[in-house]
């Protein structure tokens, strides 16, 4: 715990994967350490590669710590902002729903 995972270096390092088209890096409620890192995914070909093979991945190019501990993968395209970037406090709410404090 009390490390500091920079979401950009993680996505930079899930962009590495062929078959990702877009990713976002968030934290989501972990009991034990406050936070966990959690990448959410649209890939090329649905089921294209699933979360085991997403984190393998991320081992190959990042830290241990910084690696994401579960994945999602959407269908969709992310939300994004008129600036065109993505809206990651649209894709934390269903997550921090119910929870009392976010940690940011």
């Amino acid at each position: 715990g009390g490390e500091n995972v920079y979401s950009a270096e993680v996505e930079d390092a899930i962009y590495q994967h062929p078959d990702v088209v877009e990713c976002a890096v968030i934290g989501i409620p972990h009991e034990k350490w406050g936070e966990q890192v959690h990448a959410i995914i649209r890939l090329s070909e649905a089921g294209a590669v699933d979360e085991a093979a997403i984190i393998a991945h991320c081992h190959e190019w990042i830290a241990n710590y910084k690696c994401p501990r579960s994945v999602s993968f959407e269908t969709e395209p992310l939300p994004l902002s008129g600036a065109g970037k993505i809206l990651k406090t649209e894709l934390r709410k269903p997550y921090w729903a119910g929870h009392a404090k976010q940690v940011n």
